[in-house]
C-alpha cells in the first residue's frame, strides 16, 4: 500500500481573503474548539473503520482556514486523539499553518512542546501596500515578527508563503519580498503566482495584475534569486534546503494515500490495485460537519481510465519526476497505459527521461496544461 498521511481542516479565519478559494469561514463568534475536535477524532475513527486501516502515518498537516487560531490546549486533545486511533511512523512530520497576526511567543512554544515540529507561515509579501491590496489583516513587520518567533519558539523547520504577480507590483516588490524571507533563514519557501480563482472575491471583481511578461520575468529573477541562496526548487512552487521538503506535500506529488477529516478535507485512500482508490471528500459547512461528522461527506473510485492522468497530474509537479516502478506500485497498471500520451510529449519537447525518470522539461513546467492535455482519455 502507498504511504499513508493525514490532513486535518480547521475552516475558520478572523478574515476571508479575497483571492482565498479554500473552505475557509469568518469567525463571528466563540470558537467551538472542543466540539470541533472531537468531530475531527470521530470522524477519523469512521474512516479508519471504513477502510480498514491499519497503515502507520507519516506526516500530520494541520491546514485551513487558521488553525493558528486554536488554543494549544485543543491542539493537544487533537494530538493525543489521533494517536490513540492510529500508528505513527517514527520522525513523524506535523506541520501547522499559522498567519503572522495569531504569533504569540509563548503560544507557539507550547505548540512546539505539544510535537509540532513545523510551521508554514502564510506571509504572502512584506510590503504594507501590497498586503493591503490583497485583504491581509497583518502588517510587513507582523510577517518578519512572526518568523523571528518561530525561531525562539525552537521550530527547526518551518515555511513562509510568499505570492506574485500581485495587483499593482513590480519585479523589484517581489525581488524585495524574496530577499527579505531569505534573511529570516526559513528551511522552506513556498513561492507561487497569484491567480483568480472560480468562487472568490477577485475572480468576480478582478483587480489589475501585470502583464503576463512581467509576472514571467519576475519568477524567473526570484527563482535565480532562491537558487543563489540555497534553497532547492523540488517542486513547481515549493523551494527547499537540503534535505528540508514537506514530507507531507511530497506525498500528495508522489501519489501517496492521505485521510481528509474536518469541514471541506478531501482525502485518496487505497484499498486495493486497480480499482479501489477512492477520492472522499467532508462536506464544507462547519455547521453541518459538527453534527454529523462521521458521515456527512461523499467518496468516489477513480476509474482505471482516469488513472494514468490522476498520477501524472501529481508526480510531474516534481522537479524529479517519476520512473515507472512508482507508477506500477502506485496504480496496479501496466506501464503501457501512460502510451501514447508519453512517447508524444517526449516528441514535443515537454518530458525528458533522464537516470530511469521521466520529469518535465522546463518548456513543460512553463506549459504544463498542455501536457497533462496529452493524458486525458
Amino acid at each position: 500500500m502507498p504511504p499513508l498521511s493525514l490532513y486535518v481542516h480547521i475552516p475558520w479565519c478572523i478574515k476571508k481573503c479575497p483571492y482565498c478559494d479554500f473552505n475557509s469561514h469568518t469567525v463571528k463568534a466563540d470558537l467551538p474548539e472542543f466540539a470541533y475536535i472531537d468531530a475531527l477524532l470521530n470522524d477519523l475513527a469512521f474512516d479508519l473503520g471504513r477502510y480498514a486501516i491499519t497503515r502507520p502515518i507519516q506526516s500530520i498537516f494541520i491546514g485551513g482556514g487558521t488553525p493558528s487560531l486554536f488554543s494549544p490546549e485543543a491542539i493537544a486533545r487533537l494530538i493525543e486523539g489521533v494517536k490513540q486511533r492510529v500508528m505513527f511512523e517514527e520522525d513523524l512530520e506535523i506541520t501547522l499553518e499559522a498567519n503572522p497576526g495569531t504569533f504569540e511567543s509563548t503560544k507557539f512554544v507550547e505548540f512546539k512542546s505539544l510535537g509540532i515540529n513545523r510551521l508554514s507561515i502564510g506571509i504572502q509579501s512584506f510590503n504594507d501596500d501590497l498586503l493591503t491590496r490583497l485583504g491581509r489583516i497583518h502588517s510587513g513587520q507582523e510577517a518578519v515578527k512572526a518568523a523571528e518567533i518561530a525561531h525562539y519558539a525552537g521550530f527547526a523547520n518551518f515555511n513562509l508563503d510568499l505570492m506574485f504577480g500581485l495587483p499593482g507590483a513590480t519585479n523589484g516588490d517581489s525581488e524585495h519580498d524574496v530577499t527579505t524571507a531569505i534573511r529570516l533563514e526559513p528551511t522552506h519557501i513556498s513561492f507561487y503566482q497569484l491567480t483568480l480563482e472560480p468562487n472568490t472575491w477577485f475572480h468576480k471583481f478582478p483587480p489589475k495584475l501585470p502583464d503576463d511578461d512581467d509576472i514571467f520575468n519576475t519568477q524567473k529573477d526570484c527563482q535565480r534569486l532562491l537558487g543563489n541562496h540555497g534553497y532547492q526548487q523540488y517542486e513547481i512552487s515549493a523551494y527547499s534546503r537540503p534535505d528540508k521538503q514537506c514530507l507531507h506535500n511530497v506525498n500528495y506529488w508522489q501519489f501517496g494515500d492521505y485521510l481528509g477529516i474536518g469541514a471541506g478535507a478531501h482525502g485518496k485512500i487505497t484499498t486495493s490495485l486497480p480499482n479501489q482508490i477512492t477520492r472522499t471528500a467532508k462536506a464544507k459547512s462547519p455547521e453541518v460537519y459538527l453534527n454529523n461528522p462521521a458521515n456527512n461527506g461523499s467518496s468516489q473510485a477513480i476509474t482505471i481510465d482516469d488513472l494514468p492522468l490522476e498520477f501524472v497530474m501529481n508526480q510531474l509537479r516534481l522537479r524529479r519526476g517519476f520512473n515507472l516502478g512508482n507508477y506500477k506500485a502506485m496504480t496496479g497498471l501496466d506501464d503501457s497505459t501512460l502510451e501514447p500520451a508519453l512517447s508524444n510529449c517526449e516528441k514535443q519537447g515537454l518530458i525528458k527521461f533522464e537516470n530511469g525518470y521521466y520529469a518535465c522539461t522546463n518548456k513543460g513546467w512553463n506549459f504544463l496544461d498542455t501536457v497533462l492535455g496529452n493524458f486525458i482519455s
